[in-house]
């Protein structure tokens, strides 16, 4: 590392080179969340947030860090980008979708239901702790707290949920109760057969050929539970070729990964303008 006396001799700059995230993190229910869309609309989403993130810069990946030393520029961007860590409700493509849906007029929020402490592979803590410490069971909790803080301060008339999937568990118990108007699960863990028979609204399951926490035999039996539900609308879909997590864990420059995170979130946009209203 520099020490002060090297630090001295450099000057910083963050030249920005493209798009930035549109919203801003700000507090609900009181959880710290991402949100983005116009306060103005009625109609709001959640998201709920996978375990897993990826490596990316602290700063926006729309970013460049130059520092220049001497007359000479180095470009530390592709080195910081190795050693930062970014998960839960800070994923970069979450939010990136979360504006996207946003657009279409709802206001999105995506809620730290980690609370600070996403868990990062390679850490002390072992994965069965973190889990123990992080059970959805406090996210269903949380997230009822977020909903009834969009209703009474912030105006919202209906609610739609999506979990991505750590978050589709959470999203399915909240399904079963009338807290939202709608659900959708992208590539969901811990979502078993009974957890969708218990299901009140609308619900549409996006998954993955490739996932072996909701394989497509899982979700063949979702949709068939679902078509013995006539009172409640169901829609499942798999995607060919994929792998769990596509819908946020694809790289910019892989044009079929981005082709169909795009195809997942324009099924899920489409359920939220039917039954969200």
């Amino acid at each position: 590392p520099f020490s002060l006396g090297y630090w001295v001799c450099f000057s910083f700059s963050v030249h920005q080179i493209s798009e930035i995230m549109s919203g801003s993190v700000t507090e609900i229910g009181g959880l710290r969340a991402y949100a983005t869309g116009s306060s103005d609309s009625s109609l709001s989403l959640l998201l709920a947030s996978d375990v897993l993130g990826t490596h990316k810069p602290i700063f926006p990946t729309s970013f460049v860090l130059l520092f220049s030393w001497n007359g000479y520029f180095i470009d530390f961007s592709s080195l910081i980008a190795h050693h930062f860590f970014v998960a839960g409700y800070e994923t970069p493509n979450l939010r990136k979708l979360a504006d996207k849906v946003a657009a279409a007029g709802f206001y999105v929020v995506v809620p730290d239901f980690f609370h600070g402490d996403p868990y990062v592979p390679g850490s002390e803590m072992p994965v069965s702790v973190w889990k123990e410490a992080h059970r959805p069971e406090k996210g269903v909790e949380d997230a009822k707290q977020v909903i009834a803080a969009l209703r009474s301060s912030r105006g919202m008339s209906a609610v739609g949920a999506a979990g991505f999937c750590w978050g589709g568990k959470v999203v399915v118990e909240l399904a079963k109760s009338d807290v939202i108007q709608a659900a959708v699960l992208l590539h969901p863990s811990q979502v078993t057969v009974d957890d969708i028979k218990d299901v009140k609204k609308p619900i549409a399951v996006l998954g993955a050929e490739i996932d072996k926490f909701s394989p497509p035999e899982l979700l063949r039996q979702f949709e068939q539970v679902l078509s013995t539900k006539p009172e409640v609308e169901g829609y499942v879909k798999i995607f060919g070729g994929v792998a769990h997590g596509w819908t946020t864990k694809y790289k910019d420059e892989d044009e079929a990964s981005v082709r169909n995170a795009e195809e997942a979130r324009q099924n899920m946009l489409d359920w939220f303008i039917k039954f969200v209203n």
